[in-house]
């Protein structure tokens, strides 16, 4: 038989539980957000604690570093470099060193190399061909001047880093000579006159190679430091964000717990007693913070008053639930405080008296840091 169309059509019954898709739905949302914001909080937990250790671990007064580190937050005017600017620095560090390699390759060249007496030492001792059966026991690096001028000439990354590497091959060509050769033989005697007239050449190019170590030294701490500071900075960012982040996330909380509350069925005069009996076992603390949610939604009441009465027919069933939740809560963090005596909020409170004296002196007479307190439900 066809339905009469003149009459209402019934309406599909909701389920159960499709009003509670929305709650399911912000929960899930909220976890994801929550997730996210905890790795974010380990990782800048990682990076102050290794640089706490970092900075824990230089040696006091020791490091350029720290002592600049401290003299740039206490002035706190200049910003860290950017890295365009750090590379450029870098490069122009080592335009500067390789300028100095070049003034040390022609002190070699004009006054070392060229000496009458530079041909022993111009290429690889010849071990076989003179013999020399014991030179690999008595010298542990050899070297000569061809071997320094490839290494001076290679691109492969292979070659010198700085002046003081190719001094150290330089005194170490004729230190090998004077330790193989004893002090009367010809190339013994010629490699000492040719170190000293190194070392004198050295001296005067020193000054110059000591101005740009330090230079180096502190460009190489600046450029520390800016990695650092701007690593700070990127943390500090990243915690403010997460904190405005938590501060969203605790609201929306708050929001959803208001909504969960206000779908919630009406308190029975059963549960309202046994909530007053809940509240009258509360320890002073505990009992004015159940007091202060009552002043949320209530601005007439009065939470620190000597003598406060609480109808709680009187207050909504958002109030009422979130008093419920509480109690519940915090009698059970009581009884963990109070070594496992029992507290049971669901009490019957028909044989009990609404009248509760709260926190009375000690015997010494001395008054309770908190404000005595009569509450009444009523």
């Amino acid at each position: 038989m066809d339905a009469d169309p003149a009459q209402p059509q019934p309406q599909p019954q909701p389920q159960p539980d499709d009003y509670l898709e929305p709650f399911r739905v912000s929960v899930h949302q909220i976890l994801t957000r929550v997730n996210k914001l905890e790795k974010q909080v380990t990782e800048v937990e990682q990076f102050y604690e290794s640089t706490d250790n970092v900075q824990g671990n230089n040696s006091k007064g020791g490091s350029l570093v720290k002592e600049k580190g401290k003299e740039k937050h206490l002035v706190g005017t200049k910003k860290p470099l950017p890295l365009q600017d750090a590379s450029h620095t870098e490069a122009a560090a080592a335009k500067r060193m390789q300028e100095l390699m070049r003034q040390f390759s022609t002190i070699l060249r004009q006054q070392i190399t060229q000496h009458k007496w530079a041909w022993p030492f111009m290429d690889p001792v010849d071990v076989e061909g003179l013999g020399l059966h014991d030179y690999y026991e008595v010298i542990d690096k050899p070297m000569d001047f061809s071997t320094i001028k490839s290494k001076m000439e290679a691109k492969d990354g292979t070659g010198y880093n700085n002046v003081r590497e190719i001094y150290a091959d330089v005194r170490l060509i004729f230190k090998n000579a004077m330790k193989y050769n004893n002090e009367k033989h010809d190339v013994h005697v010629m490699a000492k006159t040719l170190l000293e007239k190194f070392e004198e050449k050295w001296l005067q190019l020193l000054p110059k190679v000591a101005e740009e170590e330090k230079r180096q030294l502190e460009e190489e701490a600046q450029a520390q430091l800016d990695i650092q500071l701007a690593q700070e900075t990127t943390y500090a960012n990243m915690a403010k964000d997460i904190s405005t982040e938590l501060y969203e996330v605790d609201m929306r909380l708050k929001s959803l717990k208001e909504m969960v509350i206000q779908n919630c069925r009406k308190l029975s005069t059963q549960e309202k007693k046994i909530l007053g009996t809940g509240l009258g076992k509360l320890s002073s603390e505990n009992l004015y913070r159940a007091l202060e949610i009552v002043a949320e939604t209530n601005p007439i009441f009065q939470p620190a008053a000597d003598e406060v009465d609480l109808d709680l027919d009187a207050q909504s069933d958002y109030t009422l639930w979130r008093l419920k939740a509480f109690v519940k809560d915090a009698l059970e963090e009581q009884e963990k405080v109070d070594g496992g005596a029992a507290v049971n909020p669901n009490d019957n409170p028909d044989d009990k008296k609404n009248k509760k004296k709260r926190d009375s002196g000690d015997s010494s007479g001395k008054t309770n840091p908190k404000r005595k307190k009569l509450l009444s439900t009523l």
